[in-house]
C-alpha cells in the first residue's frame, strides 16, 4: 500500500510540475476551470494522503472519476522528459504543497500583470474564484502554525496574494478570516498568532500601494472596515507592554518591528489617499506610546527605525518612496492635520523635557550593509550614528515650528527655545569633530546634515519659519528697540538665524550655483519654498544679513583664511561663463562640490570661521535697523506672479529707507573697526573701488575681471550675490529654451529684486 501512495505522489507532482511551467510561462490551459481543483487545493492532498488505506484510495478514486478529462489530457503530456527516479523527498507531501502553494501564487501574479494574454488571465481568474469557493483561507491558516518555517512563510504569502485579489476583484473577504484577525489582534498578547495578522495586512497594504489601480482608495477602504477597530486595540496593548518585565523579549520585538511596519503603511495611506479611519490616525491620537518605546531597553536599531518613522511623520513624508504618480503634495491635508500635527509636536517636546535625548545611544560601530560586524583586517572607527543624529535634531526643530504656529506670546516662544534648542545643541556638542564653536552656533545645521540634502534643506526651513514667526510677533506687540536687540542675539545664541543659516549653506557648497540650479529643479527637496521665503525676507532685512556677512569676514581675516580666490569653481573666464547651464549638467554636481568642503571628510581642515558678535556690537549696529517684518506666508500658488508682482511694489518703496538705514549701520561698523587697530584693512574703500559697475547688461552686474582685491569688498555678501548673478542667468537661459520645470518668473522677480536693493546700497556711498 505504501509503494501504491508513492507512485500516486509522484505522479501529482509531475502534473503539478507540468501545470507550473504552464502558468510561469503565462500560457491559456485547455481544460475546464474545475478539472485543476484538485490538484491546487492543499486541502484534498491533506485527505488523500490519509493514514487510512480505504479511505485514501476511496478518495482517490472519486476525484479521479470527477476528473477524468483532465488526467487524460495531461497524460498525453510527454512524460519522458520527467525523470521518474526522483528521490522520495521530492515526492513528499511537504513538497507537493511548497508547489502547490507556489502555482497559486504564480497565477495570481499572472492575473495582475497587463503583460499576460487576456484568454489566459480570465481562465486563471476562474481557477482561483473557484479555489477561494472552497475555503482555502481556511486551510492556509492552519498552515501559520505549522513548526516548518518554510511551508509557514509561503503559506502566509500566498494568503496574501489571495486576499489582495479578493480586494482588488471586489470580492468580499472570508468571514473566517477577518474573524481569525479580529480575535488575534484584539487578544495580543496572550495570542501569539497577531504576528501572521500583521504580516499579512501589511503585504496587502504594500501590494495596493505598488498597483497602479486607479481605485486605490475605493479598495483601501473595503480592506481597512472589518480592522479599524482590531488594529486600535492591538496598538494599545502592544506599546502598553512593560518592556523589563517581559521573559522573551524576542517576541516583543518582532511585533514592534511589525506593527511598525504597518503602521507606516497606514499613515501613509492618509497622506495619499483621502481616507478617514481610525487606525490610519492612530499614531497622531496617541503618539506618546511609541515615543515611549525609543526610552525603552532595547536595540540601537529598533529605536533608529522609530525614531526615522516619527520624524516622517513630522515632515509628511511617510510613504514616499512607496507610492507611484501622485506624491503627497496633491493631496490636501484632511480636516484633523493641524490638530495631529500639534499632539505629535507637543508629545516630542514633552519628551525631550523628560529626558528623551539621554535615552539615545549614539555612540557606538557604524551600522553596516548586511549586519553590524565587519572583517578584522577591515575595523572601523566607532563613530556617532548620524541617522539618529539628523532624527532626533529634526524632531525638536519642527516641532517648535509646529508647536510657535498656534502660539501668541513672543515670551513664551523664547522660553522654549532657550530649553529646547540648549538641550539639543548640548546633545550633538560631544558628536560633532570638529565641535561646534561657541559664537556660532548657528554653524550646527550645517554641520549636522551634512551628507542629507532633504534633511538639511527642512531644518533651514523650520528655523526660518521659527524666526518668521519671532519677528512677527515682536512686530504685533510694539517691541522696544531694545528687547528686539536682545531678540536678534537669541537668534545667534540658539542657532536659528536664517542669514547664518543661508551663508553657512552656500559656504559649503562653494558658492556654486548650480547647486542650487539643482535644488530648484529637483523635486526631492523643500529648496524652492525655503529659498523664495528666505529672498523675501532677505529684501525687508538687508541690514542684519550685511552686518552678518561683514562678521564672517572680519572672523576669516582673523584666521588668515583667503576668503576670496580666483578659481575656476567661483570666478571663470568670461566666455566659459555664457555657457549654459542646464539641469543634466547642474544634477549631482552640489555632491563633489559639497564633499571637498566638507569639514567631516577632512579632519586636517580648520573649523568653520565663526561669527564673533557680542550683545554691545549688535546693539550698536541695529539700533536703527528697520521693524521686522511679519512672517512670510508659504508658496501656495508658484506659477502665480501677481502676489510677487505686489510684493516687488512694496519692496521698492521700501528700499530708499533701507538704504539710509544700511549707510549709517555701515558708517558705525567702519567706525567700530577703525578703533580695534585694523582699519586699513577692513576699509570698504566704496568710492575708489565700487563693487558694482553702474553701467552693465548683466542680471546682477557683478563682474569678476573688476572685482576688487579688498578682503570686505569680496565678502560672504559679494560671493552669495555673484552666486545669485550666476543662478540668474542660469534660469533665464533654461527658461527661454523652456528647459526649466516650473514658471520662475516669481523666483527671478526676488532674485532681482535682492539686485536692485544692493546696487542702491553701493551706489549709496
Amino acid at each position: 500500500m505504501r509503494s501504491i501512495l508513492t507512485v500516486k505522489m509522484k505522479a501529482f507532482f509531475e502534473v503539478l510540475e507540468q501545470l507550473y511551467k504552464k502558468v510561469l510561462l503565462g500560457a491559456t490551459l485547455e481544460n475546464e476551470s474545475h478539472d485543476y481543483i484538485f490538484y491546487l487545493n492543499p486541502a484534498f492532498l491533506d485527505q488523500d494522503c490519509s493514514t487510512t488505506p480505504s479511505s485514501e484510495c476511496h478518495h482517490c478514486r472519486g476525484v479521479q472519476g470527477r476528473h477524468q478529462p483532465l488526467s487524460a489530457k495531461l497524460a498525453t503530456i510527454s512524460v519522458a522528459s520527467v525523470c521518474l527516479k526522483r528521490h522520495s523527498v521530492m515526492c513528499s507531501a511537504r513538497e507537493i504543497k511548497l508547489l502547490q502553494l507556489t502555482v497559486i501564487k504564480v497565477m495570481i501574479t499572472r492575473i495582475l500583470s497587463v503583460e499576460t494574454d487576456f484568454h489566459a488571465k480570465e481562465k486563471y481568474r476562474d481557477i482561483i474564484k473557484i479555489l477561494l469557493e472552497s475555503s482555502i483561507d481556511s486551510t492556509l491558516t492552519c498552515m501559520f502554525q505549522n513548526s516548518d518555517k518554510l511551508l509557514c512563510h509561503v503559506a502566509a504569502k500566498c494568503l496574501a496574494l489571495l486576499l489582495y485579489f479578493q480586494v482588488r476583484e471586489e470580492i468580499a473577504l472570508s468571514n473566517s478570516w477577518i474573524a481569525f484577525c479580529q480575535t488575534n489582534l484584539s487578544e495580543y498578547p496572550e495570542n501569539e498568532k497577531a504576528v501572521h495578522c500583521l504580516w499579512t495586512l501589511t503585504f496587502i497594504l504594500k501590494e495596493v500601494f505598488k498597483d497602479t489601480h486607479s481605485q486605490k482608495a475605493e479598495i483601501l477602504k473595503q480592506f481597512l472596515t472589518p480592522f479599524d477597530t482590531a488594529f486600535e486595540v492591538f496598538y494599545n496593548s502592544l506599546f502598553s507592554q512593560h518592556f523589563e518585565s517581559c521573559q522573551d523579549t524576542s517576541k516583543i520585538i518582532n511585533s514592534l518591528i511589525g506593527s511598525l511596519e504597518l503602521l507606516e503603511l497606514l499613515t501613509a495611506s492618509r497622506i495619499h489617499l483621502k481616507l478617514h479611519f481610525t487606525c490610519q490616525r492612530i499614531f497622531f491620537l496617541k503618539p506618546s506610546h511609541v515615543l515611549a518605546v525609543i526610552t525603552w531597553p532595547v536595540q540601537a536599531f529598533v529605536k533608529r527605525k522609530f525614531i526615522v518613522f516619527i520624524k516622517k511623520c513630522l515632515l509628511w513624508k511617510v510613504g514616499e518612496d512607496l507610492c507611484r504618480g501622485s506624491g503627497p503634495a496633491l493631496v490636501p491635508p484632511d480636516q484633523h492635520f493641524d490638530v495631529d500635527m500639534l499632539a505629535v509636536a507637543d508629545a516630542v517636546l514633552h519628551a525631550v523635557n523628560l529626558g528623551l535625548l539621554r535615552t539615545l545611544s549614539v555612540r557606538g560601530k557604524p551600522p553596516c550593509f548586511g549586519g553590524d560586524e565587519v572583517q578584522p583586517a577591515h575595523e572601523r572607527v566607532p563613530g556617532p550614528d548620524h541617522v539618529i543624529l539628523r532624527a532626533a535634531s529634526l524632531l525638536i526643530i519642527k516641532s517648535l515650528e509646529i508647536k510657535f504656529q498656534g502660539c501668541a506670546s513672543a515670551n513664551e516662544m523664547k522660553v522654549d527655545l532657550q530649553n529646547f534648542m540648549a538641550d539639543l545643541l548640548t546633545f550633538l556638542k560631544p558628536h560633532l569633530q570638529p565641535s561646534l564653536h561657541p559664537h556660532n552656533p548657528c554653524e550646527w545645521i550645517s554641520r549636522v546634515f551634512i551628507e542629507q540634502d532633504d534633511d538639511m534643506l527642512e531644518a533651514a526651513r523650520a528655523s526660518l519659519g521659527i524666526y518668521l514667526k519671532l519677528i512677527g510677533e515682536c512686530k504685533a506687540t510694539e517691541s522696544l528697540t531694545q528687547e528686539k536687540e536682545m531678540w536678534s542675539h537669541h537668534t545667534h545664541e540658539y542657532g536659528y538665524n536664517p542669514h547664518c543659516v543661508f551663508l553657512l549653506l552656500l559656504k559649503n557648497t562653494g558658492f556654486d550655483p548650480s547647486v542650487l540650479l539643482d535644488f530648484l529643479i529637483s523635486s526631492e527637496t523643500c529648496f524652492l519654498e525655503y529659498f523664495v521665503r528666505y529672498l523675501k525676507l532677505l529684501q525687508k532685512d538687508w541690514t542684519n544679513f550685511f552686518t552678518i556677512c561683514k562678521y564672517f569676514d572680519v572672523t576669516e581675516s582673523k584666521e588668515n583664511i583667503n576668503i576670496y580666490v580666483c578659481s575656476p569653481s567661483l570666478v571663470q573666464d568670461r566666455s566659459s561663463r555664457q555657457a549654459e547651464l542646464s539641469p543634466s549638467a547642474a544634477l549631482g554636481s552640489h555632491r563633489n562640490a559639497r564633499a571637498s568642503t566638507s569639514w567631516a571628510s577632512d579632519a586636517s581642515s580648520k573649523p568653520l570661521n565663526q561669527l564673533v558678535m557680542s550683545k554691545e556690537t549688535v546693539a550698536m549696529l541695529q539700533a536703527d535697523s528697520p521693524p521686522p517684518p511679519q512672517a512670510s506666508r508659504s508658496l501656495v500658488d508658484y506659477e502665480s506672479s501677481e502676489d510677487s508682482e505686489v510684493e516687488d511694489t512694496d519692496q521698492h518703496s521700501a528700499n530708499s529707507k533701507e538704504v539710509s538705514l544700511h549707510q549709517e549701520a555701515m558708517k558705525k561698523f567702519q567706525d567700530t573697526v577703525g578703533t580695534s587697530g585694523n582699519k586699513t584693512e577692513l576699509s570698504l574703500e566704496p568710492e575708489s573701488k565700487p563693487l558694482v559697475p553702474k553701467q552693465s547688461n548683466t542680471p546682477f552686474s557683478i563682474d569678476c575681471d573688476t572685482a576688487p582685491n579688498n578682503v570686505c569688498e569680496v565678502g560672504m555678501c559679494y560671493r552669495t550675490l555673484k552666486c545669485f548673478e550666476e543662478l540668474q542667468g542660469a534660469i533665464d537661459r533654461l527658461q527661454k529654451k523652456n528647459l526649466f520645470p516650473y514658471n520662475p518668473t516669481a523666483l527671478l522677480k526676488l532674485l532681482k529684486g535682492t539686485e536692485t536693493i544692493y546696487n542702491e546700497s553701493l551706489n549709496a556711498f
